[in-house]
């Protein structure tokens, strides 16, 4: 299996294949952008994540754990190869991310997830006016590269 079909099936089940943008792709690390079809109610968001991570067999970790650490920093090392970041490598940047969509009047939910050799993050937002689009965002990592 290849990263970019792991984050392919993550976004047919979320309707959100058409359309969809790679915002990053080099051999390690996929990072893809879209807009979910499916009807969606904010409070059901961690939900939704956690029923994809279900179906894929993939294993949730928590993204301030220790396994995380060493997760995070293999994508954050995979970002800095290809974008100039000032600072260091921050797990709590994610937490931030979350507050700074909300401050935008969005409802964010995000997990971290590990199946075989693939680590994704998935986030998943939408106005809290509950119209507009769903936003969908994968990262997906090759561990083993």
């Amino acid at each position: 299996m290849k990263i970019h079909e792991v984050a392919g099936n993550i976004m047919h089940k979320m309707d959100a294949f058409k359309g969809s943008r790679q915002a990053m792709d080099t051999p390690q690390m996929l990072i893809v952008r879209g807009m979910s079809r499916k009807e969606m109610e904010a409070e059901d968001l961690k939900k939704i994540i956690n029923d994809i991570f279900d179906e894929i067999e993939a294993r949730t970790i928590d993204v301030f754990s220790e396994e995380a650490k060493g997760v995070l920093g293999v994508m954050d090392e995979n970002i800095r190869d290809q974008v100039e970041i000032q600072g260091e490598t921050d797990i709590y940047g994610i937490y931030r991310l979350k507050e700074s969509f909300e401050a935008m009047n969005c409802h964010t939910e995000y997990a971290l997830g590990l199946l075989d050799n693939f680590a994704i993050f998935m986030v998943l937002g939408m106005d809290k006016s509950g119209f507009g689009p769903k936003f969908v965002e994968l990262v997906v990592v090759d561990l083993k590269i």
